[in-house]
């Protein structure tokens, strides 16, 4: 058990104050992260900074740290979610989450039972993946119909790129069998031509009607970063990357980093609807840098799971369609030159191998068309979010441009489910190719996707290293030879996500003069089994000296 002396510790979610910044951790192994010294027996910290990292014989006085032994647990940099989604990973503790759901049958038990328990109002969700049901099959208007009878019901697949609304929802959006899906959109129709219920990506933006009709959240935007920070510092988390940080949004999680309600660091890559006011005011940050604004995230296609993400060659399982592309080179490349003016980074999400190759080319065009003098920073930093399926031709862009590969190997234990089904096999040679891209020099930021997938930085460490499924399994098609070493590995949760956004040079590592970030856990990444890896705890969370979670 960890043990802390002379130190109140926080309750998750409390505001977190400037105070136990001067600390002294020993007591278990210590990754530094540092090539040239990678094991160190004792870290103290002074005002929020490393002052010694080394042999607890060679560390100065003590006076003044309050104390932390380990007891056993390992103490590493602070992991961060290189790709994460904080308002759904609050909501997600708040709405009816439908993750595990065994069957087409047990989520509507789900969903009955809630709607049994909060009989007023709409029922959002999600959660959801059919892949694995024995149903095979998508959910529907008539699952929902059935298991809440007249309520407004919308509940997002858990990839977040297509939600199945109820009869009554369907009805408040105006959607009907006449209703055109928009570019980069579909509607799921029955035989008859009538909507199922489900929509793809860009189809949920026919979603209006809907949330006019409900009304406000009945969860505030506060509650659900307060969730979704006390849920994070509980994993192990000292810092998010917020993709899809809704601009709006951005001045309250300023005023809670201000207000001492942001535990952990926040590096926000806003919506496209901010990317002009950020463009214009330039990189923002708040409260020491715990909150910084600095991205804008771009979509170019949609999600491998429900055949939105872009392909050069049809679906093997649905030949008819190749994807859905959600924007065009004539719409982006202008938000890309007006970025690298700005000094704002982007970020694109990209999945399908055709969707990579447009913005690889569409990040190369931009970079042609502005003079190296007009870059607001020589080294922009552009990120593709998932880079899941590449043609292995295109790896080199990457290397080249350069491009970060901000990937999440959770994906790849999850999709080689049904990845070889979409893809067939040739295709998987370039899918969630983490391996591949580190050895041609390629920055990898490890990802969760939470809450897409559950957000727990062991499952992802050990998804990275092990290329397995949570049961072990790993089937003939999942190219064991992507996996990464536990080094690597350990890079992709916080040297990495350092340098993507613009901070190795006080993030990533355990070394003198960076900011005291910590994640311990109750065991040691580096040497058990693998397999064991999904089993362990976070037992201690640090940002800037001060101990925002603990186990104990």
């Amino acid at each position: 058990m960890l043990r802390v002396t002379a130190l109140a510790l926080l309750l998750a979610g409390a505001a977190v104050p400037a105070m136990a910044q001067n600390l002294q951790i020993h007591g278990g192994p210590i990754y530094t992260g540092v090539e040239a010294m990678p094991r160190a027996e004792l870290v103290q910290v002074r005002d929020g900074r490393i002052v010694f990292a080394g042999r607890a014989a060679d560390a100065p006085d003590a006076t003044g740290l309050t104390d932390i032994d380990l007891a056993g647990a390992t103490l590493f940099p602070g992991f961060t979610d290189g790709h994460a989604h904080l308002d759904g990973i609050g909501a997600r503790e708040m709405e009816l989450n439908l993750e595990g759901s065994a069957s087409v049958d047990e989520a509507m038990a789900r969903l009955k039972a809630w709607a049994e328990a909060h009989p007023e109002g709409p029922i959002l969700g999600r959660g959801w993946i059919e892949t694995r049901w024995p149903e095979g099959r998508f959910l529907t208007r008539h699952d929902l119909d059935a298991a809440a009878p007249g309520r407004l019901v919308a509940l997002w697949r858990a990839d977040g790129h297509a939600t199945v609304i109820s009869s009554s929802a369907l009805a408040a959006a105006g959607i009907d069998a006449s209703t055109v899906a928009p570019p980069g959109g579909e509607i799921l129709k029955d035989a008859a031509g009538q909507p199922t219920g489900l929509l793809v990506d860009a189809a949920m933006d026919l979603l209006g009607g809907f949330w006019s009709q409900i009304g406000d959240n009945p969860v505030s935007a506060r509650d659900r970063y307060r969730a979704g920070f006390a849920v994070y510092a509980r994993y192990g988390w000292t810092g998010i990357h917020f993709m899809s940080a809704p601009w709006d949004d951005v001045p309250l999680m300023e005023e809670m980093a201000e207000a001492g309600e942001a535990s952990i660091r926040v590096y926000n890559s806003v919506t496209p609807d901010g990317a002009a006011a950020l463009f214009a005011s330039g990189p923002r940050s708040v409260a020491d840098g715990r909150v910084i604004t600095r991205a804008v995230k771009m979509y170019a296609d949609g999600a491998l799971g429900s055949r939105g993400a872009a392909l050069f060659e049809p679906y093997a399982d649905r030949p008819e369609t190749t994807g859905l592309m959600q924007i065009d080179g004539e719409a982006a490349v202008p938000v890309y030159e007006a970025a690298l003016r700005s000094g704002i980074q982007i970020a694109t999400h990209a999945i399908g191998d055709r969707g990579n190759h447009e913005v690889t080319e569409w990040y190369a065009t931009a970079m042609r068309a502005v003079p190296l003098d007009q870059w607001d920073v020589a080294d922009p930093r552009w990120r593709i979010e998932h880079a899941q399926i590449l043609r292995p031709s295109d790896y080199a862009a990457f290397r080249d441009l350069p491009i970060i590969a901000s990937m999440q190997p959770s994906h790849a234990i999850g999709d080689f489910h049904f990845a070889g089904a979409r893809l067939g096999d040739a295709r998987l040679d370039g899918a969630y190719a983490w391996n591949s891209l580190v050895d041609m020099g390629v920055i990898v930021v490890g990802g969760s996707d939470a809450p897409v997938e559950r957000g727990d930085p062991l499952i992802e460490f050990y998804a990275a290293v092990a290329r397995r499924d949570l049961d072990g399994f790993q089937g003939p098609d999942w190219r064991p030879q992507e996996a990464v070493s536990r080094e690597t590995a350990l890079k992709m949760f916080t040297l990495w996500p350092a340098y993507a956004s613009f901070r190795e040079a006080e993030l990533g590592t355990i070394e003198v003069g960076k900011r005291a970030d910590f994640t311990a856990f109750d065991i040691d990444l580096m040497t058990v089994p693998a397999a064991e890896i999904p089993h362990g705890h976070a037992m201690l969370t640090v940002v800037d000296g001060v101990v925002v979670w603990s186990r104990d």
